[in-house]
Formats: structure tokens, C-alpha cells, sequence
């Protein structure tokens, strides 16, 4: 029953350790108080905001666009990198446009985008969908393509047709790491949505919030809007861990 508890209790040390830092910090004035509230002065007025309305409207703006940036990219992205992976002369074709996307940083795109999609909310959707994309397309191609051989090779013996050891064998084997990247994926969008919410021309969002609140000097607003961030980022990748224990039980059998 102690170490049930315990291992329940393990997930709380991280955020502790974190506030308590916060608290020392700004009580022993190692840091400018007026830069940086305490956390109990920035919890508050996080509740707060939350509870007049104004900052969950932000949140729920910032947590539409996520959700819809990530919904093109796994809805496009998983299928594309199944079928990549499954022809291996079909991915080393395009792997060089995969790697050269995946590896530029995808806010340097972001002028690209504003000349295609101008300041709608399209373009925070569409960048982040984009980069999101590259990195459900890379894990799910590997997946199939890691997918171990001697299952395959029994599947064979047995007298499994091709799409049998495609649907049976390969898309289950490949799950786990394509859930890994839609869990990378997801975050990815969210820090991309939150960058454009920034800099593209945004009237609402998280993004907007800790940049309009930054230039203000409101800085309690403005570490408010960054926990809220943090705490969706969160819960959106533990989210998506819950899915993957639940359905994918065979992962690593």
C-alpha cells in the first residue's frame, strides 16, 4: 500500500521541487521581484483570470488551433508514413525532403506562410499542422520499416498474404512508435501555434497573451499565461501516453 502511494506521489516532486526553487529564488531577492512575482502571487492571479473568463477564452482559442493543426497532420501523416514505410525504395526517394524539413526549424517558415496564407488563422493552423506532419510522417514510415522480421517471416510460413501481413503484422507492430510521434507531434504544434499566436498578427490565444502582457510589463499575467501553456503541453502528451498503455498493451512483447 506505502509503495502504491509512493509511486503515485513521484509525478508531484518534479512541480515542487520546480515552485519551491521559484519561492527561494524570489524571497532570498536572487531575482528583480518586480520581473518576477512569487508563484503563490502568480497562482492566485492564474485562478483568477481563469475564473473571470478571460484567460480560458485564450486557452480554449490556443487549444482549438492545436487540435485542429494536429488532426491534419496525423489524419495526413500516419497513412503517408505507412505507405512510405511499407515500399523502402519509396521512402529513401523523398527521405531527403523529409530530413531537410524535419531538420529546419519550422518558425523560420513562418514568413513563407504568411505570404501564402496571409495574417488568418489558417496560417498559425497551417504551420503548425506542417510541422507537426513531418514528425508523424517520419515515426510511423519507421515504425513499419522497423517492424521485426521474424514475425513477418512466420506470418509467411503460415501462408499470410501481403495485405494480411501488412494489416495484422506491420500496422501493429509500427503503432507503438507512430504513437510516439503523435505525441511528439501534438507538442510540436502546440509550441508552433503558440510561436505564431506571438508574432503573426493574433488578437487572442496564449501566445498572444504572454507576448501583449510581456510588453506591458503585467508580469503576473504574463507567468500566468506560461503555466497555463505548460499545463496543456502536459496534459495533452499524458493524454496521450493513457491511449497508448490502454490500446497498444503489446508494446515492446
Amino acid at each position: 500500500m506505502t509503495s502504491q502511494l509512493t509511486q503515485r506521489l513521484l509525478p508531484l516532486v518534479g512541480p515542487l521541487v520546480f515552485f519551491a526553487t521559484w519561492w527561494v529564488a524570489v524571497a532570498a531577492h536572487l531575482v528583480n521581484p518586480v520581473l518576477m512575482p512569487s508563484p503563490v502571487d502568480t497562482v492566485i492571479h492564474m485562478a483568477a483570470a481563469l475564473a473571470t473568463g478571460t484567460l480560458g477564452g485564450d486557452l480554449a482559442v490556443t487549444f482549438l488551433r492545436t487540435s485542429i493543426a494536429f488532426l491534419v497532420a496525423a489524419i495526413v501523416g500516419v497513412p503517408l508514413g505507412t505507405a512510405l514505410g511499407a515500399s523502402a525504395p519509396l521512402y529513401r526517394s523523398v527521405e531527403f525532403l523529409i530530413d531537410f524539413f524535419r531538420s529546419t526549424p519550422s518558425s523560420a517558415l513562418i514568413p513563407l506562410f504568411m505570404l501564402i496564407f496571409g495574417l488568418s488563422d489558417a496560417n498559425k493552423i497551417a504551420i503548425a499542422a506542417f510541422a507537426a506532419l513531418l514528425l508523424v510522417v517520419f515515426n510511423s514510415a519507421y515504425g513499419v520499416m522497423n517492424a521485426r522480421k521474424t514475425r513477418i517471416l512466420a506470418a509467411k510460413v503460415m501462408g499470410a498474404t501481403p495485405w494480411q501481413i501488412f494489416r495484422e503484422v506491420l500496422l501493429k507492430e509500427s503503432l507503438s512508435q507512430t504513437f510516439v510521434g503523435l505525441r511528439t507531434g501534438v507538442s510540436m504544434a502546440l509550441v508552433i501555434v503558440i510561436v505564431a499566436e506571438m508574432f503573426i498578427g493574433a488578437e487572442s490565444g496564449l501566445g498572444h497573451r504572454i507576448i501583449d502582457a510581456q510588453q506591458v510589463l503585467n508580469v503576473k499575467d504574463m507567468y500566468a499565461a506560461i503555466l497555463v501553456t505548460g499545463a496543456l503541453g502536459y496534459l495533452l502528451n499524458v493524454g496521450f501516453l493513457v491511449i497508448e498503455t490502454r490500446f497498444i498493451h503489446w508494446s515492446g512483447k
